[in-house]
């Protein structure tokens, strides 16, 4: 079921968001108003168009809102995983979308003072820096120890020999 509300919605959302289909809806209105005096703006014709326009978008609220909340959710995740793959990037950030709004309006005072204080942005850069220079030289570290260890763990113990006596 919801697979197809999915596919439906998809479909739909891209066909009604054709010029073909803006206007035909433009055709319909049209030919709506030009039967206005046909029907003596009655009451009734005026009822058909208002349901209808009413019927229409209260329908269309929920495709779009669908459409919009995969487009939504899928962009989060291609920014996740960007923020995760580049180098230098805090990924503390991954996931803000799921914070409260007061503590996301905190994070957008942050950026907008680092925006204004070029000295902040600065330091910031070269803490980054020192940051992965440190993080490069423990990886360095690291391989070198495993290395040492890997020539430790081949090397053969010296052969004890035993005499008796």
């Amino acid at each position: 079921m919801k697979n197809a509300f999915r596919i439906a919605a998809n479909r739909i959302s891209i066909w009604t968001g054709t010029a073909s289909t803006f206007l035909g809806a433009i055709l319909i209105v049209l030919i709506w108003a030009a039967t206005g005096p046909l029907f003596h703006y009655s009451d009734t014709w005026q009822l058909v168009i208002n349901t209808s326009t009413t019927i229409v978008t209260f329908l269309m609220v929920f495709l779009i809102q669908n459409t919009q909340n995969r487009d939504g959710k899928a962009v989060q995740l291609k920014l996740d995983e960007l923020i995760r793959a580049t180098k230098g990037a805090r990924n503390t950030y991954v996931g803000l979308e799921d914070l409260l709004d007061s503590d996301i309006e905190e994070i957008e005072k942050e950026f907008k003072l680092l925006v204004q204080n070029p000295k902040t942005v600065e330091a910031l850069d070269k803490l980054h820096k020192k940051i992965e220079q440190e993080k490069t030289r423990r990886i360095g570290l690291r391989e070198a120890a495993s290395h040492m260890l890997h020539i430790t763990q081949t090397v053969e113990p010296p052969v004890k020999i035993h005499h008796d006596k």
